[in-house]
């Protein structure tokens, strides 16, 4: 199964820059920039549209709607609203990232009424994000995962079934970002072991692995598209990782993404599956 994954993964990419789909991105003013930025390097065009008079207009014409809750606001939230049920009705697949609501009750119960008017075909998040919705207990320390949430040899059989659990009651592909990120896709759970530090150093890097995924939905399966996403941006940091500082490493991330081979991909990706 982890071959043919592989194998359509050039596939995948040959698609989004021969179509050039528009992807709706509703998302906070700190990444919305490296979002734009990361699609247009994979060859997808962005439009950051947020004002609820226009969002339902735009994502009828997109290809995808990406909807994250990061630096919430009642204006984005309406506009997300709006926006998702025009995807809904028209077939549109989602990602939704739920950003914070591990931590903040005004996002869990927003994210959690939004889930019961829409499908998405992925939902992101880091451990503890997740383990918030799926309604268990979050070690959240802000928007980032808690140390005891994280995953370790004490708590790997529990996490794998809570992710497995949430992707059946949603009826959507788990994204888990982390050191290990993790794709749940009903009883299916892979490991994506790409990645390196330092993407951690800078913000939004999250935000933009959800946009990635928004960019591969129309041209496949969800769990196709969120591994492809994790693999893609873990592996373009770890290419990254000799840059000196952060501005640097931020720029390095945006060329990998634009120059990276599907030899070099396929050559470098990590995936297990640890559950079918």
């Amino acid at each position: 199964m982890i071959t043919q994954i592989l194998r359509r993964m050039p596939e995948i990419r040959r698609a989004v820059l021969s179509a050039s789909p528009l992807i709706h991105c509703i998302t906070n003013p700190i990444s919305i920039n490296d979002c734009a930025n990361a699609l247009l390097a994979v060859g997808a065009r962005p439009i950051m549209a947020e004002h609820p008079r226009e969002v339902a207009e735009i994502t009828a014409c997109a290809s995808a709607l990406m909807l994250n809750l990061g630096n919430i606001t009642d204006a984005r939230m309406e506009s997300m609203r709006l926006a998702g049920r025009t995807a809904a009705a028209r077939g549109i697949p989602i990602v939704l990232d739920a950003v914070g609501v591990g931590c903040s009750r005004l996002r869990l119960d927003y994210a959690r009424g939004l889930l019961r008017d829409v499908t998405p075909s992925v939902i992101k998040g880091n451990l503890s994000e997740l383990r918030a919705l799926a309604g268990a207990h979050s070690s959240a320390s802000g928007v980032d995962a808690g140390e005891r949430d994280r995953l370790c040899a004490r708590n790997r059989e529990e996490t794998a079934a809570l992710l497995t659990a949430l992707s059946r009651s949603t009826d959507s592909v788990i994204a888990a970002s982390g050191q290990t990120d993790l794709i749940a896709d009903g009883d299916m759970l892979f490991a994506v072991e790409n990645g390196s530090p330092a993407l951690g150093r800078i913000t939004g890097t999250g935000c933009v692995q959800g946009a990635l995924c928004a960019a591969f939905l129309p041209f496949c399966p969800p769990r196709e598209a969120a591994l492809l996403a994790a693999v893609l941006l873990g592996l373009c940091g770890e290419r990254s990782e000799d840059a000196p500082g952060p501005g640097s490493f931020r720029t390095a991330l945006l060329d990998q993404l634009w120059q990276l081979s599907d030899e070099q991909l396929c050559a470098g990706a990590r995936i297990r599956l640890i559950s079918a």
